[in-house]
């Protein structure tokens, strides 16, 4: 089976989790699968998929596991005992046919917030790996490994390149998970301290790796529901973030509303109090400026803070970013997509999205119009009344 191990998922799912936990206990969600690519045919895929989700929903933490967890600093103590009892239900995630989507399968999790937040990830692990072995279970991993070696070959050879770090952050649009695996393992061995961790708490911990993450855009988007007044969700969000964590964790996500929304929001108390921020959508280059000229203007040293970028990155990207932010700003790269599903196919372009909580729809309306996900277009359009955008980025 391909999910062996409930910590085969990104770090901020469980810090999200914990959050939930202590904060929102009660909240109920609803997340629904899209396929971006075109011309992507799942439905072949159907009964093997539910055979994987089958097993999904039997998987426990073990000691060893929850040895690990209890021995990250921000986990707490009730959170690795919920943890010890916990396992996914499987009457919290349907899997059924549907020709009308792209994809031709719908996927819809359903149900209390802190029982669901672990299906994404291992979902999305599953969907590929099914399509990819159904597919190219004959690939060679030749091309692969080339084109690794050259990324890795790229950030050796970049001058100045003490600070240069990169991360892995491609459970959810892995190739597969002994591919994952076997590129994490050989960026330790040849980067070295240049590897500065990976988002997947399994290979962080088998590979003593750092554990990378902190929150994620359905953590933002649920505090639309969950939060006193819409317009200030935002705001909402990030202090309860910081009554849960009080300061650690401090890697802000800057694009639920896009660019200008978050800049009035993101005042000096919380430029002050979080330690940086992450991009995920919208112009890099731009949007770093503008976190710097945010930073100055509050009153912030830009040194002192990190940019975390994280969307879609390549290694020429990230060499890019670096030549134009080293020595101004603390910087750090997670890719995905371009590590682990690099081999020669091209890779699927499918994600799980929180639509609704507590019966509210939910959505991003971010600088990337494609990564917004909602099919309620009048609450879209209320949403973008009340942050002040007038241009319709959703979809």
């Amino acid at each position: 089976m391909i999910i062996t191990s409930l910590l085969d998922t990104d770090l901020y799912k469980f810090t999200m989790l914990q959050c939930v936990l202590h904060q929102f206990p009660g909240a109920e969600v609803e997340y629904r699968f899209k396929c971006r690519t075109q011309g992507v045919d799942l439905l072949p895929l159907l009964d093997a998929i539910n055979r994987e989700v089958d097993h999904l929903c039997t998987v426990t933490f073990t000691d060893e596991e929850l040895d690990y967890l209890r021995g990250l600093r921000f986990m707490k103590a009730d959170t690795i005992e919920f943890l010890s009892l916990f396992h996914l239900k499987r009457k919290y995630v349907s899997v059924v046919a549907n020709p009308e989507k792209d994809g031709g399968i719908d996927i819809i999790v359903k149900g209390p917030w802190l029982h669901t937040i672990l299906f994404e990830i291992p979902l999305l692990a599953i969907l590929n790996e099914l399509y990819f072995s159904h597919h190219y279970g004959d690939l060679s991993e030749d091309v692969g490994i080339a084109r690794l070696k050259d990324k890795i070959d790229l950030i050796r050879n970049e001058p100045d390149n003490d600070d240069l770090k990169i991360a892995d952050y491609g459970t959810r649009r892995r190739f597969s998970k002994a591919w994952q695996r076997k590129v994490v393992g050989i960026l330790k061995d040849e980067l070295g301290d240049k590897l500065s961790g990976t988002s997947n708490v399994l290979l962080a911990k088998d590979f003593n790796l750092v554990p990378l993450g902190t929150m994620a855009h359905e953590y933002l988007q649920a505090c639309q529901a969950l939060g006193p007044r819409l317009r200030d969700s935002q705001v909402f969000g990030f202090e309860m973030w910081a009554k849960e964590y009080r300061g650690d964790l401090g890697i802000a996500l800057s694009d639920v509303y896009g660019m200008e929304p978050f800049l009035k929001d993101f005042d000096m108390f919380f430029c002050k109090l979080f330690d940086g921020a992450r991009h995920d959508s919208g112009d890099p280059f731009v949007w770093g400026e503008r976190m710097i000229e945010h930073w100055r203007a509050n009153k912030c040293e830009p040194k002192s803070k990190t940019l975390i970028f994280s969307d879609s990155l390549t290694v020429p990207k990230v060499l890019a970013l670096y030549r134009r932010f080293h020595h101004r700003v603390k910087l750090g790269f997670g890719i995905g997509t371009n590590l682990m599903n690099d081999l020669g196919p091209t890779p699927l372009n499918i994600v799980i999205k929180m639509v609704k909580a507590n019966g509210q729809p939910v959505a991003k309306i971010s600088d990337a119009p494609e990564k917004g996900m909602c099919d309620d277009e009048n609450y879209l359009s209320y949403l973008r009344q009340v942050f002040g955008l007038t241009q319709a980025k959703g979809e």
